[in-house]
């Protein structure tokens, strides 16, 4: 779908928004930067306002400086999510000094080791950014670029450790062949460190365009394999096809010299999303309904679930008939935001 919205309603939305910090209860991401600007490229940035009046209730105040981030001070501050207020500064700094997809190309190959922070969700929180900057710059996209750098990298989180399985031709099957983990309590960190056995996909690609085109098919995959394996944990299981979405989506605005370790690190993140959630079985999924694009859209508009509505924005980009059915389970086994 993809539609470019000119209402200026996206604009409102984000500077609305942009007092509000990264996430809430100290590790709870705030989703609502990324649902209002896919609500606005699925041409309905009129529901933008209403939607963002329902989800107000889980913003929090943006959180306190600590101490400036600067061109060499930067390692030390890479991953402390204390100082997030910091690093929204200096990604503020930088992109009124520089190109936006410049100060992309320096810090993406910075950023792209730490993708697993917060449940991927900085990154998929960059992608929604780039994609509206794609479609025309303005002062509130240029800062929400500033708002999701900053987050990613003071959620900067990298794996390591990771024996590497034989995996398959395609990215459906390698998905299949990933492992699951052993049961781990807590959340996402505890349950990543957990993972220490992952198939290799793609792993030879160094053609820009190969991995184009492998992370698209990684993206049809993971999307088409929610329908099945979405009631392993309706919710996280998202991630598996969102994160590498925003990295998709990012390729465009990136020297290509960045595409194939783009999609290998896609690849880990959709695969060690799939490790720590993924069902043992998966289970038939038929949707009681064949629903247009637009349909399904609508369903997940009135549902009005964060995740659910990013999960079919992404689901809306593949356009395949699996696609929309995937997303219509996400809208049955999801709870809706009230």
């Amino acid at each position: 779908m993809d539609t470019h919205d000119t209402s200026g309603q996206l604009e409102e939305a984000l500077e609305r928004l942009h007092a509000s910090g990264p996430e809430r209860l100290g590790r709870l991401s705030n989703h609502a930067p990324m649902v209002v600007e896919a609500l606005a490229a699925n041409g309905q940035a009129g529901a933008v306002h209403r939607w963002l009046d329902r989800y107000e209730s889980r913003l929090e105040d943006f959180p306190g400086r600590v101490a400036p981030v600067t061109d060499d001070n930067w390692p030390a501050a890479l991953g402390d999510v204390r100082r997030a207020a910091d690093w929204t500064e200096y990604f503020t700094r930088t992109l009124a000094e520089h190109p936006w997809k410049s100060v992309l190309a320096r810090w993406w190959p910075r950023l792209l080791p730490g993708l697993y922070g917060a449940a991927t969700h900085p990154v998929i929180r960059v992608g929604h950014a780039v994609r509206a900057l794609g479609h025309g710059e303005s002062a509130p996209r240029v800062t929400e670029l500033a708002h999701a750098l900053g987050y990613w990298a003071a959620r900067h989180r990298p794996v390591s450790g990771i024996t590497a399985l034989p995996g398959a031709p395609t990215a459906a099957r390698s998905l299949d062949a990933v492992p699951p983990i052993e049961e781990a309590e807590g959340g996402f960190p505890a349950r990543l460190a957990a993972v220490h056995h992952l198939p290799v996909w793609a792993g030879d690609v160094t053609d820009p365009d190969t991995a184009r085109e492998r992370l698209t098919e990684l993206v049809r995959a993971a999307t088409h394999r929610y329908a099945t394996h979405g009631h392993g944990e309706e919710t996280m299981l998202v991630h598996a096809a969102t994160a590498p979405n925003a990295v998709l989506r990012t390729l465009r605005s990136l020297p290509r010299a960045l595409w194939a370790p783009s999609l290998h690190a896609a690849w880990t993140a959709t695969a060690a999303v799939t490790a720590m959630y993924a069902p043992k079985e998966p289970v038939a999924y038929t949707p009681p309904a064949r629903l247009t694009a637009e349909e399904v859209l609508q369903r997940a508009l009135a549902h009005g679930d964060e995740h659910v509505i990013k999960f079919t924005d992404t689901a809306l980009d593949v356009g395949d008939e699996p696609a929309l059915a995937a997303a219509q389970r996400a809208v049955e086994i999801s709870q809706p935001l009230v």
